[in-house]
Parts: C-alpha cells; sequence; structure tokens
C-alpha cells in the first residue's frame, strides 16, 4: 500500500514488475490434494508480495514422480473422474485408480486446474504448471528450485 495525498492506496503490478521463477515439486509420498492447493497457491502467484488478481504475476512448477503421490481414504477405489465427449450417452467415468496407473499426470493436472479460477486468466495460469511422470523433466534448462511443500504457508 502506498500513501497518497493522507490515503492508503493499493498498487497494482505491471508487467515490467513481474518475475518469474521455477520451483520444482517432487510428489512422492504427497497427498494429493494439499499439494495442489499449494501449486495453485503458487502459480496464481499469491505467495508474493506483489499480487495483483488480474494478471498473471505466479512462478512456473514442475512436478515430478506424480505416478507416486497419495489419495486418502477410499478416493483410489471412489473417486471418478467424469468426461463426455459432445455426443448422445457419450458419458465417459474413469476412476482414480485406473487414472494413476495410465495418466498419473491428469490427476495432478486436473488437481490444480480445479483450484484455478474459471475465466480466461485461469486457462493462462494452468500453462505454468509441467507435471511428469517419474525423476526426469523438460525444464532444466530453467534450472527449478526444489521447494519443499511444508514451507509454503
Amino acid at each position: 500500500m502506498i500513501k497518497y495525498k493522507n490515503k492508503y492506496i493499493t498498487s497494482s503490478a505491471k508487467l515490467s514488475d513481474i518475475s518469474k521463477e521455477w520451483f520444482l515439486i517432487d510428489a512422492d509420498g504427497v497427498v494429493l490434494g494439499r499439494m495442489a492447493s499449494k501449486i495453485a497457491k503458487i502459480i496464481r502467484g499469491k505467495h508474493k508480495a506483489n499480487y495483483t488478481p488480474h494478471m498473471d504475476c505466479g512462478d512456473n512448477v514442475v512436478v515430478i514422480n506424480a505416478e507416486k503421490i497419495k489419495l486418502t481414504g477410499n478416493k483410489l477405489d471412489q473417486k471418478e473422474y467424469v468426461r463426455h465427449t459432445g455426443y448422445p450417452g457419450g458419458r465417459k467415468v474413469a476412476l482414480a485408480k485406473d487414472l494413476i496407473q495410465k495418466y498419473p499426470v491428469r490427476l495432478v493436472e486436473k488437481a490444480v486446474k480445479g483450484m484455478l479460477p474459471k475465466n480466461k486468466l485461469g486457462r493462462l495460469i494452468s500453462k505454468n504448471l509441467y507435471a511428469y511422470s517419474g525423476e526426469n523433466h523438460n525444464q532444466v534448462a530453467q534450472k527449478p528450485k526444489l521447494i519443499n511443500l511444508d514451507d509454503i504457508k
């Protein structure tokens, strides 16, 4: 907040003020929902002092070991992911245990995308997430910093 004529006004971040960083998160043994909420916070930029709700001021996140995430309770057997093909009777249902075997990256992407705004900004911000199953990732050149999710509040 900036003091202007004995009033406090909120400053809004400009494109020149935004600096993006790269973070690396190891999803080995981490609960999916708790991890997704913290990733969404980083991608959105809410952990920064110059957070502006209508701009992409967040950071980029690389998630590795997506196949080793945990789901609490009976979610592995009971959680359903529903999609529709667009044709009559085209409702497709996949259980979480099937998705974690075939496409573990999609679980992470769907969980994080569900915690972002449902508008143009949310679709833009969701491209700042890079999830991989396994230890290897394609963002080595960006030198992402390994962070511990417990440090993020």
